[in-house]
């Protein structure tokens, strides 16, 4: 045997050694048929979103000037703000659908109600569920002005978990992870508005009824070439030197690319590295350190916008990897 095919064949044997070991120590988290073990947030479904006001001239009139009930209490609690610019009314409409129930018998007399608005309405709702009620109500006295929300933006479609583009949210594991190798397949189908695919890590899990916080405060890793948000409370931002770009490559975002994730919470790093075509050798493409960032928390694939349509597949994860490099990348 050559020292060429020597070394070629002694490649193969150690790639396919640390293969069997990385799927030895791997569990399956998307089994192709269901969503079990994930769940998910949509933020249209509990607050209104520029995007989801489908005629804003005819919004901002009623809310300004309409005659009927509705119209003229969301006028007394928005005040100045019901005349004033879009994004100011938007933010105030937020603000009381996140209060106490606008449902007064008098006040929606004549506004037909949604089914799922009556179901709701019956339970007496709290926490988020009583600001989904909220919503509800709102888009069911607007019908012609508002968009119709969802609870979900995620299937199963042709045995991968698929974005329906319904909106911004997430869809996260129910348990938590610490340190760990997170690989799977993933391509961006379509957007419009476009924005790259998201996955989010060191993430705050809401507990109860309180209000999630926006994109579950994670660390955003952008597949497949390698973007990156910080949405930590008081940060909101694409960060600085806790980001390293190792490589910048020009993956087809449009391709299945197979990405590999290394997280360690308790140092507050994380590696990922990606092969388009999967199979191939992957390069590592961001690095995130910051010691403050590392929280034990669950992972989550993002929808950062409506219009979004994103393709997740052959997703395992490997706690507590024994090996602490980059398998993919050899």
């Amino acid at each position: 045997m050559s020292n060429i095919r020597r070394r070629s064949f002694i490649q193969l044997a150690g790639a396919a050694t640390i293969s069997r070991a990385a799927r030895a120590g791997s569990i399956s988290l998307f089994d192709g048929k269901t969503l079990d073990g994930w769940q998910q947030i949509e933020n249209s479904a509990t607050s209104l979103a520029t995007g989801g006001i489908t005629d804003a001239t005819a919004f901002a009139a009623r809310l300004a000037s309409g005659p009927d009930a509705v119209s003229e209490f969301l006028r007394t609690q928005l005040q100045d703000v019901a005349k004033g610019p879009l994004p100011a009314l938007v933010k105030g409409v937020n603000q009381i659908l996140a209060g106490p129930s606008i449902y007064e018998a008098a006040r929606f007399h004549g506004v037909v109600l949604r089914r799922e608005t009556e179901g709701l309405l019956r339970r007496n709702p709290r926490g988020q569920q009583l600001a989904r009620l909220n919503k509800l109500l709102l888009e069911d006295a607007y019908s012609s002005e508002l968009a119709k929300s969802a609870e979900t933006g995620w299937i199963v479609k042709e045995g991968a978990m698929a974005s329906t583009g319904s909106g911004r949210g997430v869809i996260y594991t129910a348990q938590d992870y610490s340190r760990y190798r997170l690989m799977f397949t993933m391509r961006h189908v379509s957007g419009n508005p476009d924005h790259q695919a998201c996955v989010l890590i060191f993430c705050t899990r809401p507990q109860g009824d309180e209000k999630p916080l926006d994109a579950l405060a994670g660390i955003q890793f952008q597949v497949p070439n390698g973007g990156h948000w910080d949405y930590r409370p008081g940060m909101n931002n694409s960060g600085g030197t806790e980001f390293t770009s190792v490589n910048k490559p020009r993956f087809d975002i449009h391709g299945w690319s197979r990405v590999e994730i290394l997280a360690d919470a308790a140092l507050g790093v994380a590696r990922m590295a990606v092969a388009q075509p999967p199979g191939a050798q992957a390069v590592e493409v961001l690095d995130f350190k910051d010691p403050s960032a590392g929280k034990v928390g669950p992972i989550a694939w993002q929808m950062h916008n409506a219009g979004l349509f994103d393709e997740y597949k052959d997703v395992t994860i490997e706690p507590d990897p024994k090996d602490d490099g980059l398998i993919s990348t050899r």
